[in-house]
């Protein structure tokens, strides 16, 4: 009998045949329709195993059918559903897989098969959702139902078996834009710079592998001929045609065009490289841009002025003078773009101290005493702020003193690492009140820190230099953002997950199902990161104040990486953020700041996830042996640890993945970080960092020291002295593009609850 059924694809549309890159697909496809070939589909038997021993899927293979019409003009259409009849019988049992084999040139998106309704069974739904290349071969797909390893039907055992195979590669080769494989490489395809991998000087999460011929027995080749997204992900982790479009109308190629190494030619040719005034600044959103680019001649400007002007951010929108006043300074540490930082200070951390080696460094120790707080503390004395947990700290001293010597001397960037205490008042408000900028000693590392402590006034040039110090601060955490919290934490460590979760858990695997969705866009983001944004030169090196220094920094500090301490729970408890436990939204109270909006809604989040995480398992793992004996994913987590995470694989934290609860709080962590998490570090940038003097991403010049010109210059004119300080022009309207080109939403943005299809 036969089986009404239907099979929705996308083809090329007319548009990607125009591609110069494709210019021979469609007169390939065009020989392929004259000599008849045509997309062939056959089922696969969950139920009946084949005696054929030349049968390598194992289950009985039906007979093939055709997708009819392929030549109509409406098939150029996005979406096209062809209607079929599979050929059945009782003899073949339950199909499980589809066998489809493209013919064409040209590849099609395959989206999904439904078979109408099969007899005893009733319909049966494969969701595709993948390119069909001609040069894969046949490829499986199976229906939409989960197996357990131990679970699947024999017939389809062979079918799981070859799918991992192909995916897994055989390590060898350059990759084309057809293969299918996921494998691991180091971070050698920057440029000149530091390979990341498996020292302990420099480790790092692993990339996935492109198989480009290596450079000098070290660095992997990148591509001559500008092209930001000529770069292997598998294809079916690239952007979709809509999302590429809006990466380059919101103007990132541009962009990056941009910022090429002819940056610092550009510069020459500049008439000044500061703004004037901040209604100088103002003017980039109010009255468009003409007035400041006129000097400017390159495709990144131009595209701006296209464009028009900057969206006002929102740290500016009701009052523009709000992000200068210290309880917003102290606000965006608990609900702006790097909301994750901020610490408690404990009674035995004041002063607070450094971890740094003493050997090394000397003494790193905070400068900050009693008497410089004291008289901010609201009435209470040191003792009692601590005793009742009232101080906290925003600490960017350790991570960047190893680096700071370096980055000063060797970059344009003049900085400070630094510390910041904040005090929480009786309303549950931040207010700042200590700031401790630090520089290496001029005669030598081990010599120590050279710290000084400034504090809030609002009066003549006191005030001036406190917010001068609040910039400094600003400088070193917007960097921090970008690198560690943005990065490092919700991009790059996500890619090994991504890797080993493809490699290991066949697309039937219960937990390869939950994990998925949220993978989405990851590695293509993070291939064109490294294409242009992380790279040598690129977008960050040329935006941020480390400079050349930045993925060495976060290599540094991913040595402090945790899997555990990922989860937010465990991130607030750690910090004191959290008294105690938070193992529910009960323990809500346990929250030392009761007005803390990351928190507060994150762990919000974080148990609707967990809880979801916790029925979908138990319901396929009703013992903690079922966990032990998956095969499948136990390989999966094996693999994670010692090659995807592989610098960090000796670390006692791991879970061992012995029991339902560690697979539900990793499966947790897991979905948490690219989707909440990101969501907090990702789409907030340009709602504070699209006003430069909020967030600048640079410093040129050293607070003013009493007697210089620069200090005459910042007693008398502010905004001036200011605005010589923090980010030139041109990196100021570069770093505005990139944090409103990463901050916006895509239309095929997916959200949390809603149903993959």
């Amino acid at each position: 009998m036969k089986i009404p059924s239907t099979v929705v694809l996308m083809r090329k549309t007319e548009q990607d045949f125009n591609d110069p890159d494709d210019k021979w697909s469609g007169l390939h496809d065009f020989g392929n329709m004259v000599l008849q070939k045509k997309v062939s589909l056959k089922l696969i038997s969950a139920d009946i195993i084949d005696s054929n021993p030349k049968n390598k899927y194992g289950g009985k293979v039906g007979s093939e059918i055709h997708l009819e019409g392929w030549n109509n003009r409406s098939s150029y259409l996005e979406d096209r559903t062809f209607h079929v009849d599979f050929e059945w019988d009782e003899d073949f049992g339950t199909p499980g897989a589809v066998l489809v084999h493209n013919p064409y040139e040209s590849e099609f998106y395959l989206k999904t098969i439904t078979l109408q309704d099969v007899p005893g069974r009733g319909p049966i739904h494969f969701l595709c959702n993948s390119w069909v290349y001609q040069n894969q071969g046949s490829r499986i797909f199976f229906s939409t139902k989960a197996y357990l390893p131990r679970d699947t039907p024999e017939a389809l055992r062979m079918c799981r078996e070859e799918e991992l195979r192909v995916l897994r590669g055989n390590g060898e080769g350059k990759l084309e834009e057809w293969d299918r494989v996921y494998d691991y490489d180091v971070y050698n395809d920057l440029g000149r710079l530091p390979v990341l991998r498996g020292s302990h000087e420099y480790p790092y999460p692993r990339r996935g592998r492109t198989g480009r011929p290596i450079l000098d027995h070290k660095w992997e080749s990148r591509n001559f001929k500008y092209d930001m997204f000529n770069i292997y992900v598998p294809r079916d982790e690239q952007f979709s045609r809509h999302k590429k479009s809006e990466f380059r109308d919101n103007n990132l190629e541009s962009l990056i065009q941009a910022v090429s190494p002819r940056i610092e030619a550009c510069l020459n040719f500049i008439s000044r490289d500061v703004f004037e005034s901040f209604q100088e600044i103002n003017n980039v959103y109010d009255d468009g841009t003409s007035n400041v680019l006129d000097s400017f001649t390159s495709g990144f400007f131009r595209a701006i002025s296209r464009k028009g002007k900057f969206p006002l951010p929102q740290v500016i929108k009701e009052d523009r003078g709000a992000w200068s006043r210290d309880e917003e300074f102290a606000r965006e540490m608990i609900a702006g773009l790097n909301p994750l930082l901020i610490r408690l200070l404990k009674e035995h951390e004041f002063p607070p101290l450094s971890k740094l080696d003493p050997e090394i460094y000397g003494n790193q120790h905070s400068c900050i005493t009693k008497q410089d707080i004291q008289s901010n503390l609201d009435g209470l004395s040191v003792e009692q702020a601590l005793k009742n947990k009232r101080l906290f700290i925003l600490d960017h001293h350790d991570s960047v003193m190893p680096y700071l010597r370096k980055i000063n001397k060797e970059t344009k960037t003049k900085t400070y690492a630094s510390r910041t205490l904040l005090f929480l008042r009786d309303d549950n408000t931040l207010k700042p009140v200590a700031i401790e900028l630090s520089l290496p000693n001029e005669k030598g590392d081990k010599f120590g820190a050279v710290s000084k402590v400034y504090t809030p006034t609002q009066d003549g040039v006191e005030g001036h230099i406190w917010q001068l110090a609040k910039a400094y601060v600003a400088v070193v955490d917007t960097g921090h953002h970008q690198l560690i919290s943005h990065w490092l934490k919700s991009q790059a460590a996500i890619e090994p997950f991504i890797i080993a979760t493809n490699r290991q858990l066949s697309v039937v695997h219960p937990i390869y199902k939950l994990l998925h969705p949220h993978y989405r866009d990851t590695m293509a983001i993070n291939a064109l990161a490294r294409e242009v944004l992380v790279n040598e030169k690129g977008v960050i090196e040329t935006t941020f104040y480390p400079g050349q220094y930045s993925m060495e920094m976060s290599s540094v500090i991913y040595r402090s990486w945790n899997f555990m301490e990922q989860s937010l729970p465990n991130d607030l408890k750690k910090r004191g953020i959290a008294d105690g436990d938070i193992n529910s939204l009960k323990d809500l109270d346990n929250l030392v700041i009761e007005d803390y909006p990351y928190a507060v809604d994150g762990l919000k989040i974080w148990f609707a996830i967990k809880k979801w995480v916790s029925d979908y398992c138990s319901f396929y793992y009703k013992t903690d042996g079922m966990v032990q004996e998956d095969n499948e994913l136990q390989a999966w987590w094996k693999e994670l640890r010692e090659v995807g995470h592989g610098d960090k694989k000796d670390e006692p934290w791991w879970p061992k993945m012995q029991t339902r609860e560690e697979l539900i709080e990793s499966c947790t962590i897991i979905i948490w970080l690219p989707s909440a998490f990101h969501a907090a570090v990702n789409f907030g940038q340009y709602a504070c960092g699209g006003y430069s003097p909020n967030r600048p991403t640079g410093s040129r010049r050293f607070m003013p020291e009493k007697g210089t010109p620069e200090y005459t210059e910042l007693a008398n004119n502010l905004e001036k002295a200011f605005l010589k300080t923090i980010t030139p022009q041109l990196i100021c309207l570069q770093g505005m593009t990139l944090v409103e080109t990463l901050s916006q939403q895509s239309s095929e943005e997916a959200y949390l609850g809603t149903v993959e299809s």
